[in-house]
């Protein structure tokens, strides 16, 4: 893993914490429409892919009605509930002060993603936040990359770029757009969930992440 010239990251539950307030906004959406909750260990296992992408395989016709009631949830709680993970702040400080370009793409719908950006102060660290529906498809398509580093001058197939994440769909899209894949989680990735595209590193916590990159900028300046 060579020093990057940027570093994409996923945003829930790879920078903050998300998943409480997806999981209300998801179990007041099925209640309504009829379907059981799901547990924490189901939710965190369906959830990856955008809403409008989701949806339409898991409410058929009415997903839209479906969507507006999770949206309505969500916006009503995703600023009160939203949580740092330990350690996001002082690596995007110090991924900053090393001068590596970053940005942020997710499955969350960007007008809320951004949001949540500026509520911790977050988006000055950022050369772009893509979320669902602002590219032509979402993640894991290749859209997203794209529009995450438009501008940059920093092109996947010319430069090193890690995308970080902590799922599978994350590793999909850091494949198949040419960058090297890191899963930043606790736990490890196990060979069935992971079974068609393995990360090419994985850390488990943030101040790992900032360590390792540190160490190449040392071996590369010894080369």
């Amino acid at each position: 893993m060579s020093r990057p010239d940027a570093i994409l990251f996923d945003w829930d539950n790879t920078l903050v914490d998300t998943w409480p307030c997806i999981i209300k906004a998801m179990n007041t959406t099925l209640e309504a429409m009829g379907h059981d909750p799901w547990t924490e260990e189901e939710a965190q296992r369906r959830i990856a892919r955008s809403l409008r992408e989701a949806f339409p395989a898991l409410f058929g016709d009415a997903w839209e009605e479906a969507a507006e009631i999770f949206y309505r949830t969500f916006g009503e709680v995703h600023i009160d509930m939203l949580r740092p993970l330990p350690g996001a702040a002082d690596l995007l400080k110090g991924l900053a002060e090393e001068g590596v370009l970053l940005a942020v793409v997710s499955n969350k719908t960007g007008r809320y993603l951004r949001q949540e950006a500026d509520h911790l102060g977050w988006t000055p660290y950022f050369h772009r936040l893509v979320g669902a529906g602002d590219a032509p498809r979402d993640k894991p398509a290749t859209d997203v990359v794209h529009l995450a580093l438009k501008g940059s001058g920093v092109d996947p197939a010319e430069h090193v770029v890690w995308f970080v994440g902590d799922m599978p769909v994350d590793i999909q899209c850091a494949r198949d757009s040419g960058c090297r894949s890191v899963l930043l989680r606790p736990a490890a990735p196990d060979a069935q969930e992971f079974a068609n595209c393995a990360p090419d590193i994985h850390i488990s916590e943030t101040g790992a992440l900032l360590e390792h990159l540190r160490e190449q900028t040392v071996s590369n300046a010894r080369v």
